[in-house]
């Protein structure tokens, strides 16, 4: 099985294919190679040059349009003109941070609890959705007393040095925290994929995953924390499952005194369609939410919402302040985003669209023997893409393969799952119907090429 450092190697671009790129694109490439070096990674063998955005389209600097289906950063669209409004206005006011009192953090914070549980009652705010699941890792220590935290076999929590060491999706270069441990995701058939016969027995079969990591960490002297999750699992390769089926592990970590984060990042603000939050389609409350990327739009923003008694056990003993965390401008960014998909409806229209794109994609794969699985939530969809010899086993080149070849048609996505076998469909929310035809058509011939 390909490690998951492996695959983001091979799905970037490689410095000793620099001439096989054209001349523009070749001089901005080494110019970003000599100031910025290796780290910041360039997606695809063969780079795309993006200059411009508008809802789910972008185009390159030689003009041509792509359809994004990766992009939740955007979520209500590239160059949204309400985001893009209240961001300019609000910086033309002021921008600073939250030692001053000013309307923005505090009207959000009414607003965006509002939709979540009652349960929920506090906010605090950063930049990225890794500050937020760092801050929920320590709250959730200080709450609990333990430090042991639980999280899936393939999760990406974030890129700091506490949340990178609880993101076993970065690899085998990247060492875990001592007091993790990783339980592996049921399949898509066993959480009620289609032809499944184990869909009533998944919850609990993952909720005994999540007893038996609590008792090895405790068989080690280590005090259980917490369960750190993304509802939709989308690292492991988008296994939403069944709605409900991940109650029984919830109920396991409070009876063991842990807390449940529900980290939604990629599951909330209506991209699942089926509730506002991923965690809510379970029925379950969470004692920590965390959000990051599509709160505001582009604008650095994220979140963290509490239970009281549980963020007090952190906030009432140890100081956090975050510079760019909840400024007016921030704030405005998020505000709009909040208004946009309230006004405009975004949740239903992302289940309406995802279950056709489902559909859609489902008669693609009953054409080609590479594809498996297809299967998702709203706005969220994984494709299996496996060896056409046996129709089963995971495919992580061919996958990769697919993914040059949607490139070269101007459909833009990425690969997940521990063996990178797995288009990861997740477009902004403003994807529509009309989106679907290329979608599907584009890749049904990036197939067919390849089958031929």
């Amino acid at each position: 099985m390909t490690s998951k450092s492996t695959i983001m190697d091979t799905n970037s671009f490689s410095a000793d294919a620099l001439d096989l790129l054209d001349g523009e694109t070749r001089q901005l490439v080494e110019r970003r190679l000599t100031v910025l070096g290796g780290a910041y990674r360039l997606f695809y063998q063969h780079p795309v040059h993006l200059v411009r955005g508008e809802g789910q389209y972008l185009w390159d600097a030689a003009g041509a349009k792509y359809l994004d289906m990766y992009n939740n950063v955007a979520s209500v669209g590239h160059a949204n003109p309400t985001v893009a409004r209240a961001v300019a206005d609000q910086m033309m006011r002021i921008n600073t941070h939250t030692r001053y009192a000013h309307e923005n953090i505090v009207d959000y914070s009414e607003q965006i609890l509002a939709t979540m549980p009652s349960e929920i009652t506090r906010a605090m705010y950063m930049c990225t959705g890794s500050e937020a699941n760092d801050l929920a890792i320590r709250v959730a220590r200080e709450y609990s007393g333990g430090t042991g935290i639980i999280v899936s076999s393939e999760a990406y929590h974030g890129n700091t040095d506490l949340t990178s060491r609880h993101s076993p999706a970065l690899g085998g270069g990247q060492p875990l925290d001592a007091a993790c441990r990783r339980v592996r995701v049921p399949s898509a058939d066993a959480m009620g994929g289609p032809g499944s016969l184990a869909r009533e027995n998944s919850g609990q079969a993952f909720a005994h995953e999540i007893e038996k990591a609590i008792d090895d960490l405790e068989s080690h002297g280590v005090r259980f924390a917490g369960f750190l999750a993304d509802s939709i699992f989308s690292s492991d390769g988008v296994h939403p499952g069944q709605a409900g089926w991940l109650a029984p592990a919830v109920d396991v970590v409070h009876r063991h005194g842990g807390v449940f984060i529900a980290d939604e990042v990629q599951p909330g603000f209506a991209r699942t369609g089926e509730a506002f939050w991923g965690f809510a389609r379970h029925g379950v409350v969470p004692d920590v939410i965390t959000t990051g990327k599509p709160m505001g739009n582009g604008i650095p923003v994220s979140g963290l919402f509490a239970r009281d008694e549980v963020l007090s056990a952190f906030s009432d003993r140890l100081p956090y302040f975050n510079t760019f965390g909840g400024s007016p401008v921030s704030m405005a960014a998020a505000l709009a985003v909040l208004h946009e998909i309230q006004t405009r409806d975004l949740q239903q229209h992302a289940l309406q669209v995802g279950e056709r794109l489902r559909t859609e994609l489902r008669r693609v794969a009953e054409r080609h023997a590479g594809v498996g699985e297809v299967r998702g939530v709203g706005l969220y969809t994984g494709v299996d893409i496996v060896s056409p010899a046996d129709g089963q086993t995971a495919d992580g080149a061919l996958a990769l393969a697919v993914l040059e070849g949607l490139r070269e048609r101007r459909l833009l996505t990425s690969v997940a799952g521990a063996a990178g076998n797995v288009l990861k469909l997740r477009p902004p929310l403003v994807f529509d119907m009309r989106d679907i035809d290329r979608a599907c058509t584009t890749l049904d011939e990036t197939l067919t090429a390849l089958d031929a």
